[in-house]
């Protein structure tokens, strides 16, 4: 079992703006089925070739992270749970567990790698397509 990073996630104070900025800098463009729109505190763009995407997330303190960019992943196989535990296996550190923080079923466990380095666990691909 092994987990594919989803998207880079990037802390910020005005997730539009920045979101903007980015997609214009790179040519990566914004979901049409869920455009990005000022006021929106997360914004997602990706690359029209590759699909690499990059999320960025408002966060409400005044001076922003030393650590604002971070992995988020999904697990191959299985479920987040189950990735959970084994990375818990593996001696990771688990920074903040948000499992069920928006509903049954939804959510993510923060993690730290041995240097520090934040991350996180989503629910794979199948709980994302089970739930909708």
């Amino acid at each position: 079992m092994t987990c594919f990073v989803s998207h880079t996630t990037v802390d910020c104070h005005d997730a539009y703006a920045l979101s903007e900025w980015w997609r214009d800098l790179l040519g990566y463009a914004m979901d049409e089925d869920d455009p990005n729109e000022p006021g929106h505190a997360e914004c997602s763009i990706a690359d029209p070739d590759t699909g690499h995407a990059i999320l960025f997330i408002e966060v409400p303190d005044e001076e922003l992270p030393a650590k604002r960019i971070h992995f988020d992943l999904r697990p191959r196989e299985g479920t987040r749970d189950e990735e959970v535990a084994r990375l818990e296996g593996l001696g990771v550190t688990v920074l903040a567990d948000l499992r069920g923080q928006y509903g049954p079923g939804t959510g993510w466990v923060v993690f730290a790698d041995p240097e520090g380095n934040e991350f996180c666990v989503l629910r794979s691909p199948e709980e994302l397509a089970a739930a909708e």
